[in-house]
């Protein structure tokens, strides 16, 4: 990684008030004087953080081509403050808001990972409400995992989880990634039936790139089809990856999602 991407340090942006602010850690790269293209924004996964080894890439794609990129951490994840416990859809959805709405780019590329992709589906609805909105030239979904509260885990509760949710607010689940568990909350859940996307037509209004994993056991593909299904108004390309993971990190996965950013920030400008 390059040293300019290594000196970048966080600015802190509050978001809320009183008992319910937070500073939310925030990297951004200018572009540089002259050069045409959209901004990159990362949308980070349940529990990752924006010092992963994609947002990294991203972020020195921007560089390489002069153009902007914005990475954050959600409340409760990585540098920013916040419990990690009280985080929902809502209350990341609203951060992710507030970032944009701070960095006020022109042009944007979404770039979402996983839970990420849920965000920005989410981010996408609610900008489209707004006046005064960046134009969204492109979405790049990374094993999406739209409605994954509702489509991928209550289904499949054991009796055990579902009494620890009633009991005690949560459950816990060995994470394939970290020696810490996972941590599903009651609210988590709860708020994501607020959050559904995968309800009706889901109108991006910009072209979206899907790479998925066949080999994913978190977010498996179909889920990425069922996806696709709702996307009927838009220019979308779902690649499947034959022996790829959920986390898509190998140097050739980083290489396809590097491509598929480099082309939708580039395309289309006036």
């Amino acid at each position: 990684m390059s040293e300019a991407l290594a000196s970048l340090e966080p600015t802190f942006l509050s978001v809320g008030a009183g008992d319910d602010q937070r500073q939310i850690a925030i990297q951004q790269r200018a572009s540089k004087k002259g050069v045409k293209g959209a901004t990159f924004v990362w949308l980070s996964g349940y529990r990752s953080d924006m010092g992963g080894t994609k947002a990294l890439e991203l972020d020195a794609l921007a560089e390489r081509l002069g153009l902007g990129c914005i990475r954050f951490d959600y409340s409760g994840h990585g540098q920013s403050g916040g419990k990690f416990t009280d985080g929902t859809i809502s209350r990341w959805l609203e951060e992710a808001l507030a970032v944009i709405d701070h960095a006020k780019p022109k042009r944007i590329v979404l770039v979402g990972s996983s839970m990420g992709g849920w965000i920005a589906l989410r981010l996408i609805q609610e900008l489209r409400k707004q006046k005064k909105t960046p134009v969204i030239h492109g979405l790049v979904l990374i094993a999406p995992a739209p409605d994954f509260t509702i489509d991928l885990i209550e289904p499949n509760l054991s009796d055990t989880e579902r009494r620890s949710l009633a009991e005690r607010g949560y459950f816990e689940e060995p994470s394939e990634y970290s020696s810490e568990p996972n941590i599903f909350t009651r609210a988590l859940i709860e708020d994501g039936r607020a959050n559904r996307v995968l309800t009706g037509i889901v109108e991006t209004g910009c072209p979206v790139h899907i790479l998925q994993g066949m080999q994913d056991e978190d977010v498996p593909f179909a889920h990425s089809l069922k996806l696709v299904e709702h996307l009927p108004a838009d220019d979308v390309v779902l690649t499947l990856v034959r022996d790829g993971d959920h986390r898509l990190s190998r140097p050739q996965d980083i290489e396809r999602m590097l491509v598929a950013a480099e082309t939708l920030a580039l395309h289309n400008l006036p």
